[in-house]
């Protein structure tokens, strides 16, 4: 017998068989061979590659109280997390103090005190916010893997940056969060790593890179720099460069050179920046990862080099 085809909606991930019903399939249709159970009450189609919000929305449409959270959400938010909560894809979910708490296979259920503007939702997902799934992080993390999190949702990138990029929250909004929930677990740690986090960090490299610098005593980068050509004509300058970090008062930038510059197209353009910084009249410090391992990073003497040479003196 051919099987009657499921509406396009729910053939895109996973789908709650509340979601079957309120798009009249029937339940027989639902217990086809050509869809996996992956949890009850929740069908998928062996066919499908979903990913994201797509694979999760049915945890959440399961009810109106469940909603994604701590290391659910912050992967929709596109939030670095440290390898070992990335291994782990159990799912997240949470409803709110009072109810009862999630329980099902592959998922961790939270009873969360969740203020009204602590939800949202996201591609058909409901999930914690950017500010209050950092808040919820704290729990978890590091307060370093706190900052480079807080880092990645506060970064933005104005229209003079070859790809601009707008914040997920404010620094403003991640304190706010602390001070609405001054009795939450890890919120000491939170307030600590919310003192550090700084707009314009794109990858946890870059994060990491600053805060060795920094407890090495050198002066903080500063970020979101942009390096102009020189105007002849005594203007602001065409936008030439963007370093991930920068010293502009020794016009020393820094690069942070990840997996991606080993191609031959990335080092030749690489090697073309460089040569546009030195036109420019700034060193270019170019740092990859083995220059932020081990307990005496070579990325601090790298860079301390750089200043002195540039005439910086350690008070």
């Amino acid at each position: 017998m051919r099987r009657a085809p499921l509406p396009l909606h729910l053939t895109t991930g996973s789908f709650s068989l509340r979601a079957a019903d309120n798009a009249g399939v029937t339940r027989t249709r639902t217990a086809a061979q050509d869809l996996v159970t992956v949890s009850r009450g929740i069908r998928v189609p062996t066919d499908s590659a979903a990913a994201g919000a797509a694979a999760l929305r049915a945890y959440t449409d399961l009810d109106d109280e469940s909603i994604l959270s701590l290391g659910s959400a912050a992967r929709l938010w596109n939030t670095p997390l440290p390898g070992w909560l990335e291994a782990d894809w159990r799912i997240h979910l949470a409803r709110r103090r009072g109810r009862s708490t999630p329980r099902r296979v592959n998922v961790v259920g939270h009873q969360l005190a969740l203020r009204p503007d602590e939800v949202t939702e996201f591609d058909g997902v409901r999930l914690t916010s950017p500010a209050r799934t950092w808040l919820d992080l704290a729990s978890v993390l590091s307060a370093d893997d706190l900052v480079v999190a807080g880092d990645s949702l506060v970064c933005e990138h104005g229209p003079e940056f070859p790809f601009p990029r707008a914040a997920l929250c404010s620094v403003e909004e991640l304190r706010a969060m602390l001070e609405r929930h001054a009795g939450s677990r890890g919120v000491r740690k939170a307030r600590a790593a919310a003192e550090l986090i700084r707009v314009g960090s794109d990858s946890p490299p870059e994060t990491r890179l600053r805060l060795v610098l920094v407890r090495a005593g050198l002066p903080e980068p500063i970020l979101n720099h942009v390096i102009r050509a020189r105007d002849p004509r005594g203007g602001t300058g065409t936008p030439v460069l963007w370093p991930d970090a920068a010293y502009p008062q020794w016009r020393i930038a820094l690069q942070y050179e990840g997996a991606h510059h080993n191609g031959e197209d990335q080092y030749l353009w690489d090697i073309g920046r460089a040569d546009t910084a030195t036109r420019c009249g700034w060193l270019e410090v170019r740092l990859s990862r083995l220059d932020l391992d081990g307990e005496h990073p070579a990325a601090v003497r790298k860079v301390r080099n750089a200043l002195a040479g540039r005439g910086w003196r350690a008070s």
